[in-house]
């Protein structure tokens, strides 16, 4: 078996396109995709539409979640363009996505941990707000409920990591196809990648375990901070150059 792993595309069309085409050239058998689809201030409506024409196994991330069950008051800029950019359809459809999907050899994808959206699996913060690679008795509580599970998908935090759990539990976080930083929320800087590339990653199954490819492409992020700037948002314009947030 051999998949791509995408997560945290964030209506980044540009960088989706880009990582599309690079998994063509790969061999894969299926991609599967960890959620946050749309919200940003980008390409939402295109975006969606390019994901739902291909029916990738999908998982829901908070903010899909967040875009049908929030007020306009207490979404981001990003998530209230997002909305607005969609039809109602479309929000109830990312709504009405899975929290978590099972797949075959002990795989579980999800977005954030097994059990919650919104707390990333492999990192915990600090008292000053930084945060570091989770500790193993941390990560190790995070996936006690998920004791068969051999491999764990996860995004959220889009940062790329490849982690040998507590239990011989291989987790994978493939990074953010179209996001290196939310440039919406202060925490965004603890949690910033400082490149712009589009990233995913590729899992095989080989006969002693499993081989994994962590990739960072090259895209044209010149015409995702465009279009940020064509929406009035000069700090996601930003971020999609740097990966910085100001």
């Amino acid at each position: 078996m051999r998949l791509a792993i995408i997560s945290d595309i964030h209506g980044n069309l540009a960088a989706l396109e880009a990582v599309l085409a690079d998994i063509k050239t790969r061999g894969v058998d299926r991609t599967v995709n960890l959620g946050d689809c749309v919200t940003s201030p980008l390409w939402p409506k295109e975006t969606f539409e390019a994901l739902h024409s291909l029916a990738l196994p999908t998982v829901r991330g908070n903010h899909d979640r967040w875009i049908e069950e929030f007020p306009d008051d207490k979404l981001s800029p990003a998530g209230l363009f997002a909305r607005n950019a969609l039809t109602a359809e479309q929000r109830r459809t990312l709504h009405g996505l899975p929290s978590q999907i099972r797949l075959d050899d002990g795989i579980l994808a999800c977005h954030g941990t097994p059990d919650s959206d919104t707390t990333c699996l492999l990192e915990e913060s600090l008292d000053d707000g930084r945060f570091v690679p989770a500790r193993r008795e941390v990560l190790a509580a995070r996936l006690a409920g998920e004791p068969a599970a051999r491999v764990v998908l996860c995004g959220h935090s889009h940062r790329q990591a490849v982690i040998q759990a507590p239990g011989e539990c291989l987790v994978l976080n493939p990074g953010s196809v179209g996001c290196p930083v939310f440039a919406d929320i202060p925490i965004a800087a603890n949690l910033e990648y400082r490149s712009p590339h589009a990233r995913y990653a590729v899992i095989t199954k080989r006969a002693r375990g499993w081989q994994v490819e962590l990739l960072a492409l090259e895209y044209d992020w010149q015409a995702a901070s465009a279009r940020a700037l064509a929406n009035n948002r000069p700090e996601w314009a930003h971020a999609m150059l740097s990966g910085y947030v100001k």
